[in-house]
């Protein structure tokens, strides 16, 4: 059974977010699921590595192309022990009849 906190925080949500009233219920879960998802990979990463991520994305307005060099190493290190392939594989994987992505 969700938390109080669960719930107070989805009801805020929908009240910012009319779009999410009119979602249907199937979809609002896979959402929901993809975001959980996402959240165990991100916790791969060390407070201090997630800080600096998000910094260099503020940083970089949303592109990180426009970073110097280093910076932009740094990024891509950071990315990288995401692993966002792996992400990617494992959100197939639940979601699709289709089997996981092989390059």
């Amino acid at each position: 059974m969700p938390s109080p906190f669960t719930n107070v925080a989805v009801a805020r949500a929908a009240k910012r977010l009319p779009l999410l009233r009119r979602l249907p219920l199937v979809e609002l879960v896979l959402i929901a699921e993809l975001a959980m998802l996402a959240k165990t990979h991100f916790e791969r990463l060390t407070p201090a590595e997630r800080r600096r991520l998000v910094l260099l994305l503020r940083e970089a307005r949303g592109r990180p192309a426009s970073l110097s060099g280093q910076r932009h190493d740094e990024f891509q290190a950071l990315v990288a022990k995401l692993e966002p392939r792996v992400l990617i594989n494992e959100a197939v994987r639940r979601f699709s009849p289709l089997g996981p992505w092989r390059p």
